[in-house]
């Protein structure tokens, strides 16, 4: 089962084509079996990708966290997928769609500085602030998730939640070296408001164009970088006043650039690349727990 593993900004993913693994009965044990970093290749997800059927997408890209666990959306791993096509010769043009199961999202080739290293321009769609769309569990009917008070453990954080495909928790913050935001993010992720878990980021604002990050990802943990948790920050600190539409984003893997238009579209500019290729032995035990 060949493979290629891409990163963007320290956010790592290894890409299958579908036809190659017809023979794994359980994609999600699959996914935890290869991206354990002692027992297997290593990442942070997988991205199984196959060819659309409809005229409405070129591909279709299917995203598996570390933990075995299907995911909507990942603005990183949908990236490396676009990368690994066009490394391939898969895809040649310009934009491409592709399908995922929070919707068909356009990616536009930016610069390629070298056969493998890319960026690109990803819209990843609109954010949804509907309690149902997140979804959250709030003690009553509210229109917006915005500065709300959850309590976690013994303290209580004001927080900003929002869909981008997924679920996101965003926590504004002074100093991240002041708090165990591990532990927080690992306790809100798990959340019960957040019936289907949540992606944590806690936002450190240093001026109107540009924010800071500290990433806990559902199903993953602490990641260098996060594209729709980067997105989500964005989205966070403008309905909360905090920045302007469009932002630069730091993360601990790189520099991300987001732009909330005012077409409601919100924008990732980032990098991906290459790391290496492998293949996964179809006589590994797969089923074994690790």
């Amino acid at each position: 089962m060949q493979f290629i593993k891409f990163q963007g900004f320290g956010n790592d993913y290894i890409v299958f084509e579908a036809e190659t693994l017809a023979g794994v009965v359980n994609l999600n044990e699959f996914a935890r079996a290869v991206c354990d970093r002692h027992y297997g290749a290593g990442a942070d997800g997988i991205v199984v990708l196959s060819l659309a059927e409809s005229e409405s997408a070129d591909f279709i890209a299917r995203i598996f966290n570390a933990d075995g666990s299907e995911a909507a959306l990942s603005g990183n791993g949908t990236r490396c997928a676009a990368a690994y096509l066009h490394y391939r010769g898969l895809w040649s043009g310009t934009e491409l769609r592709l399908s995922t199961l929070a919707g068909v999202k356009l990616y536009r080739l930016r610069e390629t500085v070298s056969r493998g290293h890319y960026w690109f321009e990803s819209e990843l769609g609109q954010p949804r602030f509907t309690t149902a769309a997140i979804p959250f569990l709030p003690d009553k009917p509210l229109e917006r998730v915005i500065a709300y008070p959850l309590d976690v453990e013994s303290e209580t954080w004001k927080m900003t939640a929002l869909s981008m495909g997924n679920p996101h928790c965003c926590i504004f913050v002074d100093d991240f070296d002041a708090l165990d935001w591990r532990r927080v993010g690992r306790a809100i992720e798990t959340h019960q408001r957040f019936p289907e878990k949540t992606n944590v980021t806690f936002i450190r604002v240093l001026d109107r164009d540009s924010i800071e990050l500290r990433i806990w990802e559902r199903g993953v943990g602490e990641t260098f970088s996060s594209g729709t948790c980067s997105c989500a920050a964005v989205v966070a600190s403008i309905v909360n006043g905090l920045t302007e539409r469009r932002v630069r984003v730091e993360t601990p893997g790189g520099r991300i650039a987001v732009d909330w238009r005012e077409d409601g579209e919100v924008v990732l500019t980032g990098r991906a690349d290459t790391v290496y290729s492998g293949q996964w032995l179809t006589e590994a035990p797969l089923d074994v727990d690790v």
